[in-house]
């Protein structure tokens, strides 16, 4: 059997007639930037997220750069980023003019370690930017106790998390503002690149709109340097199909994962994700652990089965961040996980019988 990590031409056609109508409106409809589709899905997207504001812009990285530069956050100035993460992560950070401080997961959930922050925290701190990574939350209300009493903003990068929820509130409301991607992989994916801010707060949301259209809120009327970072209005018109599928397509994710939980064995070596109990993770990924992966991964691909890495190179070590100076060794939790860390296939469209086939390989590892 062949079983692929993501199925995306399947998501497709499961939806093929409402997509079709959707491009065809917005085709037939002679406007692609800046209208009805783009407002009608931001309204729809606020909603979803409990926030008051949606900005729909062009990428994930662009989200998270546009909030930064909302906050009036650049120069001189450091940002708390985990060390475990995507390098956009980090990138859009460093984009804004600030720097990136790294502190270490928590080394059972993978997220950013809410006891390790506070001994980052310099005159310099401006704010934390929490990852929840892999669509599983991060402790938000001891990230935000600690940034309430450093004076500190909070911005959730919620890119691989559309749904989830901490303590039953939806990610992207428990923070300052936070940003998303649409990237065609997440679970609520374009067909082609976008990302939206979401926030409750006017004035982050105000700038946020002027910034990512040249700093214009009238046409040749450039009050501030802006960029052109503006979700397009087919992008929209698709995502609002596909927000439509969200809530269902997720909780097949979360029946795929009870189903490796039930049906994975523990073999030597091997760890399985690890669920807080106030956590309701929306499975972009399932990431297990294994000191033999090169070992694992093989015997997978062999059987048919694809899997991925994420990430196997931290960003401390990355070439991009050569010049902050970090040595390897100096954050052996992200190091020891990304040497580790295995990706096995999940998603809406991953058949029971696939799943299954996957576990059975699996539990043949020795």
């Amino acid at each position: 059997m062949n079983v692929p990590f993501l199925d995306l031409k399947r998501q497709y056609l499961e939806m093929k007639g409402d997509i079709d109508l959707a491009c065809k409106r917005v085709l037939e409809s002679g406007f692609y930037i800046m209208g009805n589709e783009l407002e009608l899905f931001e309204s729809e997207f606020a909603s979803n997220t409990s926030c008051k504001h949606c900005i729909g812009v062009g990428n994930g990285l662009d989200a998270l750069n546009l909030i930064l530069r909302a906050m009036e956050i650049g120069s001189g100035d450091e940002v708390i980023v985990p060390a475990n993460t995507y390098i956009a992560t980090w990138l859009a950070v460093s984009f804004a003019g600030a720097t990136p401080v790294p502190v270490e997961p928590n080394d059972r959930t993978y997220n950013i370690d809410a006891g390790r922050i506070e001994a980052a925290i310099t005159k310099n701190t401006r704010a934390i930017i929490v990852v929840h990574l892999y669509g599983q939350p991060a402790d938000m209300d001891a990230i935000n106790e600690i940034a309430n009493r450093h004076g500190l903003k909070v911005i959730e990068d919620a890119a691989q998390a559309h749904g989830a929820r901490y303590k039953g509130k939806r990610v992207g409301s428990l923070a300052d503002a936070a940003g998303f991607s649409f990237y065609p992989t997440k679970n609520l994916g374009a067909m082609g690149d976008g990302g939206a801010v979401v926030t409750n707060d006017d004035a982050i949301a105000e700038r946020v709109r002027l910034l990512r259209n040249y700093g214009s809120r009238i046409k040749y009327s450039n009050e501030v340097k802006g960029i052109n970072s503006r979700l397009d209005e087919l992008q929209a018109a698709l995502l609002r199909v596909k927000l439509r599928w969200l809530d269902e397509w997720n909780e097949r994710r979360m029946n795929a994962a009870r189903r490796y939980f039930l049906g994975l064995k523990w073999n030597s070596g091997v760890t399985l994700p690890f669920v807080p109990e106030w956590a309701e993770p929306v499975w972009h990924l399932f990431v297990i652990q294994t000191p033999d992966r090169e070992s694992l991964q093989d015997m997978l691909k062999r059987s048919g089965v694809e899997t991925l890495i994420h990430y196997p190179i931290p960003p401390h070590l990355s070439g991009a961040y050569a010049d902050l100076s970090w040595k390897k060794g100096e954050f052996p939790v992200s190091e020891n996980l990304a040497n580790r860390v295995l990706s096995i296939p999940i998603g809406p469209h991953l058949e029971s019988t696939a799943l299954q086939a996957v576990i059975d390989q699996f539990n043949k590892f020795r």
